[in-house]
Parts: C-alpha cells; sequence; structure tokens
C-alpha cells in the first residue's frame, strides 16, 4: 500500500483538479495523476474520474481495465480505458467512478509488466508461471491505488464497489479476496486472464479466481454469449472453482445482438442494467435512476 507521503501529495494533488471541475455536467470527465509508491519506486498512475454533482460522499466504483489486446503493439499501451456508458450509468445513480490505468498504461508511468513472453514482442505469454506473476505486478498497483483513491474527501469508502472488465475483472475478484473487508461489492465483467487459445488458461484463470473465495460477500458475474475469449462453458467452470473457493455471486448470460463482440459488453448498458440494478439494491446500494 502507499505510504502517507505518498497519499498526501495525491490529495493535494487531486483536490486542485477537482476544484476546476465545477461539477456542472453530471457525466464531467476528470483525468488526475496519482502519485504512488509502488514496489519501492515513485511512479504518477493516470486516472479517469467521474462523479455526480455535489461535494460528496458517494459510493464509488474503482473500475480495473483489461489487456492491450495481445500484447504485440505497444503503440496500444498508451490508450487509455474509458468505458463511458458503464460511467455515466453509475454517476447517473450518484456514484463516483474511479478508472485507475496500471504502470505503463493510459498515460501512467512505470513498466508495463503484465505477463509478457521472455521476448516482449511476442506479446503475452501462455506460461503460468509469468502470467501468474504478472498478474500480481497488477494486483500490486490495485492495492497502491485503492489506497490513494479511499482517502479522497469526495469517496464514502463505506460504500466502495471493486469491478473490471476482462483481465480487469478476474483482478477485482481476485483482489477484493485478499482485502475482503474493504468492498461492499465485487461486478466482474467478462473476467480473464488468459484467453482460451491458451491450453493454460483454465490453471491461470481458476487460480486467479480462487484468490477471490475469500471475499464473502455476493459478487456479480457478467459475460457475454458470444465472447471470443472466454466461451460460457470456460466462464462457468472458473465461477465453480471461484465457489468451491468459498465464494459466493450470481452469473448472468448477456446476450450481445449478433453484430456485437461479446467480450465488450461493459458498453452495451441496457443489456446488464437489470442484474446489475438489482445487485447493488441486494447490497441496499443506490440503484435505478
Amino acid at each position: 500500500m502507499a505510504g502517507k507521503t505518498a497519499l498526501a501529495a495525491t490529495v493535494a494533488i487531486l483536490s486542485v483538479f477537482l476544484d476546476f471541475a465545477g461539477g456542472e455536467d453530471a457525466r464531467a470527465q476528470e483525468r488526475v495523476t496519482m502519485p504512488l509508491t509502488i514496489d519501492g519506486e515513485q511512479v504518477r498512475l493516470a486516472t479517469i474520474i467521474y462523479r455526480p454533482v455535489g461535494i460528496g460522499p458517494f459510493p464509488v466504483l474503482i473500475f480495473h481495465h483489461g489487456s492491450s489486446g495481445g500484447g504485440r503493439n505497444p503503440s496500444t499501451f498508451s490508450w487509455a480505458y474509458d468505458p463511458q456508458p458503464l460511467a455515466h450509468w453509475f454517476v447517473e445513480r450518484g456514484y463516483a467512478v474511479a478508472l485507475p490505468q496500471r504502470r505503463g498504461r493510459g498515460g501512467s508511468e512505470g513498466v508495463y509488466d503484465e505477463g509478457f513472453a521472455a521476448d516482449r514482442s511476442k506479446g503475452y505469454t501462455c506460461e503460468p508461471e509469468r502470467s501468474l506473476a504478472g498478474a500480481e505486478h497488477a494486483l500490486r498497483d490495485i492495492d497502491a491505488v485503492t489506497t490513494a483513491l479511499l482517502d479522497q474527501p469526495f469517496i464514502d469508502r463505506t460504500r466502495f464497489l471493486v469491478g473490471g472488465n476482462s483481465r480487469g475483472g478476474i483482478l477485482a475478484v481476485a483482489w477484493a479476496g485478499r482485502h475482503p473487508d474493504l468492498p461492499r461489492g465485487v461486478v466482474n465483467f467478462v473476467g480473464g486472464w488468459l484467453g482460451t487459445f491458451c491450453t493454460t488458461a483454465s490453471t491461470v484463470n481458476q487460480r486467479l479466481f480462487a484468490m477471490g473465495g475469500a471475499f464473502h460477500q455476493p459478487t456479480l458475474w457478467l459475460y457475454g454469449n458470444h465472447d471470443p475469449l472466454y466461451s460460457i462453458d470456460h466462464s462457468r467452470l472458473n465461477f465453480e472453482r471461484f465457489q468451491a473457493a468459498g465464494g459466493s455471486g450470481s452469473f448472468h448470460v448477456i446476450e450481445e445482438p449478433a453484430a456485437e463482440n461479446g467480450h465488450l459488453i461493459d458498453r452495451l448498458d441496457t443489456l446488464w442494467s437489470g442484474p446489475v440494478d438489482a445487485y447493488l439494491a441486494g447490497l441496499g446500494l443506490p440503484h435505478g435512476k
């Protein structure tokens, strides 16, 4: 977790950005840089923040991004993950939404090192040891940025959801298992670390999802029916492994239109609005409009 000095600097920097946000547009996007200490190194992580009108404190969703395709095109590492339909959906229900970009991604400093082959030009590896080490690298980023975000005055840390898409989804589940007393819930969109084109996908994905079993509050799993990376059968087995490790939750199959990619359901809010509203209601958190 980040030290007190880094957190104090983070608070000061965020306060400057938020003072200028104005708050007139509930969907306004704020881009901030957060100075953190991770693995003994000072780095600044780029973070996109949406929040409702007012000063809060607001319930918060901290939502984590996935991979960069196959990891073979470094130009994509600079792209910031900004799922606007999802962010707007939660803001309309009174939530602040924070979208941190991990080291080396989306304008963040540091080395992007989330399970690459020894020859980085080959992109992500299917090798379990390197893949799991890459996930641990990402989880340390989540440790640091979560500590800093929950310390912000506009956030109600007692009403905190963690979530993510693709690699971000599996990271959210695993991270909650390591910090079971922090989040109220977990929202997993199409989570997984290795696609099923890797013969080791089940080994790696189930290992990470099992970490989440120590989080005993209900979780929500949402998967597109025609996801090219994670079939429904594969993802159901991951969910069963999570349950066997002690986790609880519900698994939903989203029937996306034929023209849509089932791995990108985070942008199809009309399809998942019902299950997510019901999940939030069950947690006693704001829901509906």
